[in-house]
């Protein structure tokens, strides 16, 4: 029984739970910049030369029946970047702007005590002045808002 419960602690554990999340975005987010990459950069690159990728474009040889294929290193390269730049402008950019205007928020002030709770602070306060004892509660520090400040 020991095992079964150390191995539910590990499932529920956030750390497991978090990264299983991460895989199934990541396979989404996948999806989508391989649908931009060969729904509108592939035609871009077929339309300027005459080929969906460069990979076939610059070998040297055969000599000795081996051939240094150029174009393949640079196709993924270009895949690559051209991934990075889907990403990048897809997900990251419009991510931070979210961040961007979620921290520009000005969190509201805090709302002034109602006028009852200042009157039971102010009792709270003159029965522990009477008992020879501080009060204990917040403002009788000196903090701002607090009883002391209005004396």
């Amino acid at each position: 029984m020991g095992v079964l419960n150390g191995f539910k602690e590990f499932v529920l554990r956030g750390n497991a739970i978090d990264l299983a999340v991460g895989v199934v975005i990541g396979a989404a987010f996948t999806s989508i910049v391989t649908a931009i990459v060969d729904g509108l950069i592939s035609p871009l690159i077929a339309m300027i030369f005459g080929k969906p990728d460069i990979s076939e474009m610059w070998k040297i040889g055969p000599i000795n029946e081996a051939t240094i294929n150029m174009g393949l290193i640079l196709n993924a390269i270009l895949q690559f970047l051209l991934v990075a730049i889907a990403i990048y402008f897809v997900i990251v950019l419009p991510m931070n702007h979210l961040a961007a205007m979620r921290k520009n928020k000005e969190e509201p002030e805090p709302a002034a005590p109602s006028e009852d709770v200042i009157v039971l602070q102010e009792i709270r306060d003159l029965l522990a002045a009477q008992s020879g004892r501080p009060s204990g509660g917040p403002g009788a520090t000196g903090l701002p808002g607090g009883p002391t400040d209005r004396l």
